[in-house]
């Protein structure tokens, strides 16, 4: 681990805060995934316990299982649909005028 210290000799590289930048930031996605894979097992056993209904355990566990995909693969999502925001961005944009929606009705 890296300690910052304010000793001159010590020479602090921009790789190693970039690494270490990296590797907290890894660390935090991982517990969050972790959390999130809690409250789905804890959802699950909430849903069987309240309506003893396997069906109903079994809807909750998809819907764990939807939302614990989704997190996991945030980023291919994320460039989805950044990719389908910049498409209809892209398209032209006509301004009326009075005269012109007039004309329309």
């Amino acid at each position: 681990m890296h300690t910052l210290t304010a000793d001159p000799n010590t020479v602090v590289l921009a790789g190693d805060l970039l690494d270490w930048a990296t590797l907290k930031t890894n660390q935090i996605g991982a517990l969050i995934k972790l959390v999130v894979g809690v409250m789905v097992l804890a959802a699950v056993a909430m849903a069987y316990w309240r309506t003893k209904s396997w069906v109903a355990t079994l809807v909750a566990f998809l819907l764990g299982a939807l939302v614990l995909w989704g997190i996991a693969n945030l980023p291919s999502l994320q460039s989805k649909v950044g990719s389908e925001i910049q498409d209809k961005a892209s398209a032209s944009v006509q301004v009326l005028g009075p005269d012109d929606v007039r004309a329309l009705l």
